[in-house]
């Protein structure tokens, strides 16, 4: 059994019509496959497109998804844990249940907001992205708006976020605005969910320069299992491998975690349909000469540390 840290996912979203349940279904994770883990911690993002939002707004749309997220966990208490601090990760995964941690995708849901980031932060949110990949009040995103950093008011959402112990997470963020980003943090940063653009060149995943830079500011960056990150042509388990050890021979062994994206992409690389795959990932590693202790680095203790 191995441990399994994840940066990122969007089951939450798949659960909030109440057709599906977090304990168990046919998306790619859920809390009965979890127990698969000797220790099991995720991160549960909030999103929802701000170009479909609802007649009440995406602040509205947020707070249900967090209720969705709330209920979830309360009901399958018996397997999952909320979390947002180390101590309460390792006394959840120490009684054999998964820690649930919380994060938002975009702050589109917030409607970018300063004055709803301590709201959010009460919540025990601990990530949080600036941007999905729609540009907004902010900053430009990868695919909008490209050439935008960060307005004003996101230099001041940054401050804020970091007032309040958020890590701001800059997976979807353009180049300008992670650089801007990157040059004003007073504490880590994180990418959730991107890999490297070296070798899948998609505007989504990292360059070797911002990789150096999370990596020098002691932040994360966690592996994406999504097709489109992994290979155009070819998205197969090794690919996936290769861009671990991009990042690893750019000096990530403390850097470098996993963030999946699962049910946020579909299907995932080649070889992980689901959660239950993700030991395929560590042996493929394994294989290659990686140490136990580096691998544990990667799948628990890299993300384990910000907390």
């Amino acid at each position: 059994m191995i441990p399994y840290f994840d940066a990122h996912c969007d089951t939450v979203g798949c659960c909030l019509d109440g057709k599906r349940r977090l304990r168990q279904n046919e998306l790619q994770l859920d809390l009965v496959r979890d127990r698969a883990f000797s220790r099991r911690a995720q991160f549960f993002a909030l999103f929802h497109d701000a170009a479909k939002a609802p007649a009440d707004g995406m602040w509205a749309q947020c707070r249900r998804l967090y209720d969705c997220f709330c209920r979830e966990t309360e009901v399958n208490g018996d397997l999952a844990v909320r979390c947002s601090t180390g101590s309460q990760i390792d006394a959840a995964t120490a009684t054999g249940k998964a820690a649930a941690l919380l994060s938002i995708e975009g702050a589109d849901l917030l409607e970018c907001d300063l004055k709803r980031i301590n709201s959010v932060a009460a919540w025990g949110v601990k990530l949080l992205n600036l941007t999905w990949n729609r540009a907004n009040l902010l900053s430009g995103s990868h695919r909008e708006d490209t050439e935008r950093g960060l307005s004003q008011t996101g230099r001041a959402f940054v401050r804020t976020l970091e007032s309040c112990a958020i890590y701001p997470d800059v997976s979807h963020l353009s180049d300008a605005g992670f650089w801007d980003l990157a040059r004003m943090a007073r504490r880590p940063i994180v990418a959730s969910h991107s890999n490297a653009r070296a070798v899948c060149p998609h505007s989504r995943n990292l360059t070797d320069d911002q990789f150096r830079a999370i990596r020098d500011l002691g932040g994360v960056a966690g592996l994406n299992f999504c097709p489109a990150f992994v290979d155009e042509h070819n998205p197969s388990l090794d690919a996936l491998v290769r861009h671990a050890e991009h990042f690893l021979d750019l000096g990530g062994e403390k850097t470098l975690c996993i963030g999946g994206d699962l049910d946020g992409c579909e299907p995932a690389a080649t070889g992980i349909a689901g959660t239950q795959d993700v030991p395929r990932l560590y042996e493929a590693l394994a294989a290659r000469g990686y140490s136990e202790s580096l691998l544990n680095d990667i799948f628990w203790n890299n993300l384990r540390r910000l907390f």
